[in-house]
């Protein structure tokens, strides 16, 4: 056992006897909401766990929701083993919820409405068994509902694809580390940031839309970006990205990623995901670098003075993201005699057919 498993386990023991002696200095109603034989607990998986965790908990009647690891044949695996493929484990949550309140049907009902259950490979930007979805029952009645909840979403057409979520019977459960329990609540700029750019709200809502509930109905809305700290922009960035996004870097011409791409799609910040230009307004300028006449959605880009390098330049950043983009110049073609001179670093394109399913179907990219 390592220290950290033992210092777990000690933390446990205390809890567990201090929770004893309290008993007897429990008001009987206190008790009764505490009382364990009252209670009911579906094991889920659906990908990444902390963002299963916050959608159940977000559910009435639903008790608390735990983070850890279910189905595998390993004891007490670690976060790392788990994530990296090394164990026969899934992410999973097991929902605690009172029966008088909620229904085990009704949960697997708010659950499916919350990932891709036909998705066999992963979920979203998790790829690997460990990230795949599953259901675990605890007893015959929990599989039963499970397989006839299944196959009445599968049977209604919902899905273009069939379901492949499977029903499996429940062996063993390993919580997750302690700084993953309630993650999107110790965590929520990390949070939110993980789960807009991995797809799974513009899924939730292309699939289900106003069927969503509005305590439980995810929200991809730009309004509600908070820019992630120094450290996680880091993580989700490469060093050149971070480099020209977050310390005004230039990429090298003509070898960077999008100066010469001719298809037709939108351009989008590399941090916040925010529309910023069209391939319909971009040109060959020569430059080597991606060059557009002018933004797609203008209020997402801001223009600041630029003193360096002896001169005097407009540079353009991103109004959400604040990510530096490059610099806009009056030696352009018409229509509007403008180049706006971008790095490739500072952008993610999104191919006009996959404008929909990544939640900008309301562009209409014109061919060149």
């Amino acid at each position: 056992m390592t220290k950290k498993n033992f210092l777990m386990t000690l933390a446990g023991i205390l809890t567990l006897i201090v929770g004893l002696t309290m008993i007897g200095n429990t008001a009987p109603e206190e008790k009764i909401m505490t009382d364990t034989k009252t209670i009911e607990i579906a094991t889920i998986a659906g990908g990444c766990f902390w963002c299963v965790e916050s959608d159940m908990e977000k559910l009435p009647g639903v008790i608390k929701a735990v983070s850890g690891y279910a189905g595998g044949q390993e004891e007490n695996p670690s976060y790392d083993q788990v994530s990296s493929g090394a164990t026969s484990h899934r992410e999973a949550v097991q929902v605690h919820f009172d029966p008088a309140q909620i229904s085990f049907a009704q949960v697997l009902d708010h659950f499916w409405k919350h990932f891709d259950p036909t998705d066999e490979g992963g979920s979203f930007g998790d790829r690997g068994s460990q990230y795949t979805s599953g259901i675990f029952y605890h007893d015959e009645n929990q599989r039963e509902i499970a397989e006839a909840s299944r196959k009445s979403l599968d049977e209604s057409g919902r899905f273009t694809r069939p379901m492949i979520t499977p029903i499996i019977e429940f062996t063993s459960f390993y919580e997750a580390e302690g700084y993953h329990q309630d993650y999107y609540k110790k965590n929520p700029v990390r949070y939110k940031t993980y789960r807009y750019l991995s797809g799974r709200d513009s899924f939730v809502e292309k699939i289900w839309g106003d069927e969503l509930t509005p305590t439980t109905k995810s929200s991809s809305n730009m309004q509600e970006f908070v820019k992630p700290d120094d450290e996680t922009l880091k993580e989700m960035l490469t060093p050149l990205q971070y480099k020209v996004t977050q310390e005004e870097g230039t990429e090298q011409p003509f070898s960077n990623k999008y100066w010469d791409n001719k298809q037709d799609g939108i351009y989008v910040d590399i941090v916040s995901g925010e529309p910023l230009f069209s391939s319909a307004d971009k040109f060959k300028s020569g430059t080597g670098w991606p060059s557009f006449t002018r933004p797609l959605v203008s209020e997402n880009i801001v223009e600041k003075k630029d003193k360096g390098l002896f001169m005097v330049r407009t540079e353009i950043r991103s109004k959400k993201g604040d990510s530096h983009l490059g610099h806009v110049f009056d030696d352009g073609p018409q229509p509007t005699g403008l180049r706006y001179c971008i790095n490739s670093a500072s952008l993610r394109f999104i191919a006009k057919e996959n404008l929909k399913k990544e939640g900008y179907g309301n562009f209409l990219v014109p061919s060149n």
